[in-house]
Formats: structure tokens, C-alpha cells, sequence
């Protein structure tokens, strides 16, 4: 087993003591996948610097551990997928998250996207419909002591309107249309992000801002994400 296998064999939570040179490896992995995604347009100076800041290994499988850098989707369990690293670039762009943002994202999976954003938001409030994935993602996070992520096990359809209305609301997985109850919850001036299509069609990322004469939306890029599950 070489330096980079032993590093990414305490992927997932468990608790490892790693040499400096063997961070030093993952870091460079973690650099490479963000001059990557910068090739491909993501420009904006924070989200590629949380991109930097987080460590992806934490939030995939062991068994996958070696791909954790790889633009591409991995496995987590329960029928879900960690997104690809570009998609998750993208889509942090896309929504422009400001410091003083409260953002809702439905759709916790691994919490690596909930780790992105606590990087920029002021708080993150994140639901996760399979109760197992929020307590994983949950962990991971509070072992990284990101103690802005507040995770909940729910059904996503619904939202979080204890906590609204929010600045901003992501959305990881693709609903068929966009739950009005969701709409409802962003803020004046917010905006949504969201892929969205059936499972079997082409699926677009679709932004959504509510504006001061009504709410607007505009599809991006077609994408393939895994089905939205609740309501």
C-alpha cells in the first residue's frame, strides 16, 4: 500500500495519525482537482478556495477512497451519489453565496456540498430525507468543527420553514419540477439552484431569483443527477 492508499484508507471518519508528507499529497490532489475545475470556468476566488479548504476524502466511501479527487460522481450509499467536483463548483457559483447568507440545501448526501457552503454562508441548514446519510454526513461535519452546518433527517420537499426564509436554497438532487414550498421559503432577493427534469430526460440546472415584480427562472447547463426523493 503506497503513502497516498494509507492516507485515503482513513477516509470516512476513521481516525488515523497522518504524516505531514502524506497531507502534503492529499493537499496536492486537492489542488489539482481545483485547477481542473478553474480550467473549466469556475472563477470565482472563494468557492475555489472552500474547494481547497475541504478535504473530499472525508466524505466518500473507503472503498472509493482512492477516486476521491476524480471529477467524477462516486457512490455514498442508499441508491445517492457524492457530485462530481466540478458540478459542485458550479452550482456554489452559481448561487453566490455572501458571508452574511443563511442558505438551505435539500439533498445532504455525503455533506461534502454543506462543507463547501459553510465555508461562505454565515449559516448552512442542510435535510437529508434517508435518515443514515444524516448522521453520516452530520459526523463528518461536526468532526471537522464546521458548527455553522446544522443537518436535519426530513423530507426535503418541505423545506426547513422554521428557519426561513433563506438567502439562498441548493438543491442536490433533481425534483421533476420545483417544490412551490421551496419557492416559498426564499427570501426577497434570494435565489435557488437546482437541477431539474425527470429521470429518464434531460435534466437542466435551473436558477431561480425572486425579484421584487415575481420570481424569474432560467435553465443553464443539461446534467444528470440522481431522482429528488420526498413529496
Amino acid at each position: 500500500m503506497n503513502s497516498m492508499e494509507r492516507l485515503l484508507v482513513a477516509a470516512a471518519g476513521v481516525m488515523l495519525f497522518v504524516a505531514p508528507a502524506l497531507l502534503a499529497q492529499a493537499t496536492a490532489a486537492r489542488r489539482a482537482m481545483v485547477e481542473q475545475i478553474r480550467s473549466r470556468g469556475v472563477t470565482d476566488a472563494r468557492v475555489l478556495d472552500a474547494m481547497l479548504a475541504v478535504p473530499r476524502e472525508r466524505f466518500v466511501r473507503p472503498e472509493t477512497a482512492l477516486r476521491a479527487y476524480d471529477d467524477s460522481p462516486l457512490p455514498i450509499g442508499a441508491g445517492q451519489t457524492i457530485s462530481q467536483p466540478y458540478i459542485v463548483a458550479y452550482m456554489t457559483e452559481a448561487l453566490d453565496v455572501r458571508p452574511r447568507h443563511r442558505v438551505l440545501e435539500i439533498g445532504t448526501g455525503s455533506g461534502y456540498q454543506a462543507a463547501i457552503l459553510a465555508h461562505l454562508a454565515h449559516d448552512v441548514y442542510t435535510v437529508e430525507i434517508i435518515d443514515d446519510l444524516a448522521r453520516r454526513a452530520s459526523s463528518v461535519l461536526q468532526e471537522l468543527g464546521l458548527k455553522n452546518v446544522h443537518v436535519r433527517a426530513s423530507d426535503g420537499y418541505a423545506g426547513w420553514p422554521e428557519h426561513a426564509p433563506f438567502d439562498r436554497i441548493i438543491v442536490t438532487a433533481a425534483p421533476e419540477r420545483i417544490p412551490q414550498p421551496l419557492v416559498d421559503q426564499l427570501a426577497p432577493g434570494g435565489r435557488l439552484v437546482a437541477p431539474v427534469g425527470a429521470q429518464h430526460e434531460t435534466q437542466w440546472m435551473t436558477i431561480v431569483e425572486k425579484t421584487p415584480t415575481g420570481v424569474t427562472e432560467r435553465r443553464t447547463i443539461p446534467v444528470r443527477f440522481v431522482p429528488f426523493v420526498g413529496r
